[in-house]
């Protein structure tokens, strides 16, 4: 696992009414701070990447559908450096993924439907001067290649 990456296995708590599942809490260990709350949304077949930020740390999940998140330690200094994980979190893997600062990332909808995705980060959204750095997903800057894999 790329370093200072985290996973926390996500609490579902159903009753005859419905259910409902906690994503982030102020007590949990991988807690920083918080910033802001949003969802974003990806089509299946469309992939939303790269990016890093600076300073700010992501905290995501998915909570329609599946993704398949991926990760790039492009941090020189990282004992992980050059690493790559691959995540699919969903419905189906109710995950909460913590992600340092200066970690590229991305993702895609998987399966054949929307995937919505919840993000938690510790930095509000500075209009005028964003803390976000992008890449084309298919640069050569990052050694991923978004093909779904058979076999």
């Amino acid at each position: 696992m790329i370093q200072g990456v985290e996973t926390k296995k996500l609490r579902v708590i159903p009753d005859e009414r419905g259910w409902l599942m906690e994503i982030l809490r102020n007590d949990d260990s991988l807690f920083v701070r918080f910033g802001q709350v949003y969802v974003t949304m990806a089509y299946p077949g469309m992939i939303k990447a790269w990016h890093y930020h600076k300073v700010q740390t992501d905290f995501i999940t998915v909570v329609r559908g599946m993704a398949k998140l991926v990760l790039f330690d492009n941090r020189k200094d990282s004992s992980t450096y050059k690493e790559i994980n691959e995540y699919f979190v969903g419905e189906k893997n109710p995950i909460l993924v913590k992600i340092p600062h200066l970690v590229w990332h991305g993702f895609c909808a998987v399966g054949g439907k929307e995937a919505l995705m919840l993000n938690c980060p510790t930095e509000v959204y500075k209009y005028d001067g964003p803390d976000e750095y992008r890449e084309d997903p298919f640069t050569d800057k990052v050694p991923y290649d978004w093909k779904p894999k058979h076999g």
